[in-house]
């Protein structure tokens, strides 16, 4: 497949899936990441898939997981500390805490809240306001972890002492593991649609294992509706013929050992937390970074003495569910009603890899 947004193909692709899949008993296909399921729901094919072809969505929105307790902590520490500078990417400015607050009204307050999209923008901001303390929220998958990881490294190497980060960064293969083990066996997939993104950091070996517990079979997956609808035959040929195995079908961008020296930093710079607790998934062991205790002079957990306390969800809000696979945003009370982008509730209507964001922004409703 050379062109991966041919309308000539996508007919040719959805055809073979028909194909593949008439005369089949339901097939559930989850997947994971939050851009999959954007361009699935953005580009119609969602609504042009076989009846039997269940796509389930997956909670690879790193934003979305993200407990709102972490950012309440930052928002206490804002109050507390008048030099302070809180900097994060655009969704997390969002994500609301139960009282409704979030980072981008502590901004609309007077507090000092600024979006970047390159980490290391904040070096230089650092150095020219030496009189301020600069406080990174670094949240993501394994995708975003490298660029944390090489800030990290810079501001020990070039010894700024007023730049802290806060390592939230969350890993792949522990949530593959819940998932598979926790829904109920009508709702497990059959086949999963591996991260694209994340897959060019950490190669294909990390979901060999994942394929032959769970005996599922795993395709990375490119972008465009195309490299869906590729991964997605794929995937129901290797089911129908129980071929549980990893494939590549992004072979024009990754590598099957993937980014080596991103993964040699990574292991430089971070070490594995005991455990860390993801919105809807529960406690999960081994399954996000924290920072190396040799650079724990830039650690913000250490720096600040960070105590988290538990902040409730809407108990309304469906987030929770979604992001386990066991409901979708057409089972929430609150979505497109009470829960609207303009008036997010929770955290899966804020982020721009969000499942009911997806679903909101193209018009699907109850």
């Amino acid at each position: 497949m050379d062109n991966f947004s041919s309308p000539k193909d996508t007919h040719s692709l959805l055809n073979q899936l028909q194909m593949e899949l008439e005369n089949e008993n339901e097939v559930r296909i989850m997947e994971f990441c939050g851009g999959h399921t954007h361009q699935l729901v953005k580009s119609g094919l969602m609504s042009l898939l076989p009846d039997n072809l269940k796509m389930i969505h997956g909670p690879g929105c790193p934003v979305c997981v993200l407990p709102s307790e972490h950012i309440q902590a930052a928002l206490d520490l804002l109050k507390s500390n008048s030099k302070l500078v809180v900097a994060c990417f655009g969704d997390l400015m969002r994500i609301p805490t139960l009282g409704g607050d979030s980072l981008l009204g502590a901004r609309s307050r007077g507090e000092d809240v600024r979006m970047v999209y390159d980490p290391t923008d904040l070096l230089k901001m650092a150095k020219n306001e030496p009189e301020k303390l600069f406080l990174f929220l670094a949240i993501g998958f394994e995708t975003t972890a490298p660029a944390t990881a090489r800030l990290i490294y810079r501001i020990d190497e070039q010894q700024i002492s007023n730049l802290k980060v806060y390592c939230l960064h969350v890993t792949t293969p522990p949530a593959i593991a819940v998932v598979m083990e926790n829904l109920r066996p009508e709702r497990r997939p059959m086949g999963l649609i591996g991260p694209g993104h994340v897959s060019l950091v950490t190669g294909l070996d990390l979901y060999h294992q994942a394929s032959e517990k769970y005996s599922v079979p795993i395709c990375i997956s490119g972008f465009e509706t195309n490299d869906l609808l590729t991964s997605l035959v794929t995937l129901v040929k290797s089911i129908k013929n129980k071929k549980n195995k990893v494939y590549n079908e992004y072979t024009r961008a990754l590598k099957s050992e993937g980014n080596l020296e991103a993964q040699k930093l990574l292991k430089k710079v971070f070490e594995f937390r005991k455990s860390f607790y993801w919105r809807g998934l529960g406690e999960i062991s081994q399954s996000a970074y924290k920072i190396s205790p040799r650079y724990k002079e830039i650690d913000a957990e250490e720096f600040f003495k960070i105590k988290l306390s538990k902040v409730p969800e809407h108990k309304l809000c469906q987030c929770g569910s979604i992001l386990r696979g066991e409901k979708s945003p057409l089972d929430c009370k609150l979505y497109a009603k009470a829960c609207t982008p303009a008036n997010p509730l929770g955290a899966c209507m804020v982020s721009s890899e969000g499942t009911c964001s997806a679903y909101y922004a193209q018009g699907i409703s109850v």
